[in-house]
């Protein structure tokens, strides 16, 4: 019963400063919404009996990759300019839209989904280390791809704003 109240406390939690990374204006508190959010995630990964994932979040997101945002955010100092007004309007009802129809297109999807379905990848062998070992020859054989990917976007996105950052001023 407690963990059951643990994990949904943290769950609102992570929902509300997921929700407030992007009502956020200023960009240094929306980080730090989602360094709430992120450790919210780990408390969750707790709460689900998973202490090695809960540690690989608080280290590489939480610390490592926030940290890197954090200095991106000092690096293009958002706090010496000024607030800029949004003369794009209908760019932000385009938004609005596109947001309604991926929504409308994920709900079919959502709603289908079944978690006791679910495929669990369980280990012959036992223990934590087994399924650390387990975890890290997953990680580095089946989703190598996806995690060189997602490393590469990180580092190209960091750049992209590092180069337009230097062109408006």
């Amino acid at each position: 019963m407690m963990e059951t109240a643990l994990f949904y406390f943290f769950g609102v939690i992570a929902l509300l400063s997921a929700i407030n990374v992007v009502a956020q204006r200023k960009v240094f508190y929306s980080a730090i919404s989602l360094i709430i959010c992120l450790c919210a995630v780990a408390a969750l990964y707790m709460t689900l009996e998973a202490p090695f994932i809960a540690a690989i979040q608080i280290i590489v997101y939480a610390g490592a990759i926030m940290v890197l945002f954090v200095f991106v955010i000092m690096l293009l100092d958002p706090f010496s300019a000024a607030v800029l007004r949004d003369k794009k309007k209908p760019l932000s009802y385009l938004a609005v839209l596109l947001a309604i129809l991926v929504l409308t297109a994920l709900y079919p999807i959502l709603r289908s989904f079944d978690p006791a379905q679910t495929p669990r990848m369980v280990d012959s062998m036992s223990g934590d280390a087994a399924s650390i070992k387990h975890l890290g020859q997953v990680l580095f054989t089946q989703f190598l791809v996806p995690f060189e990917v997602t490393s590469v976007l990180i580092l190209v996105a960091i750049i992209g704003v590092v180069v337009l950052a230097r062109r408006q001023s």
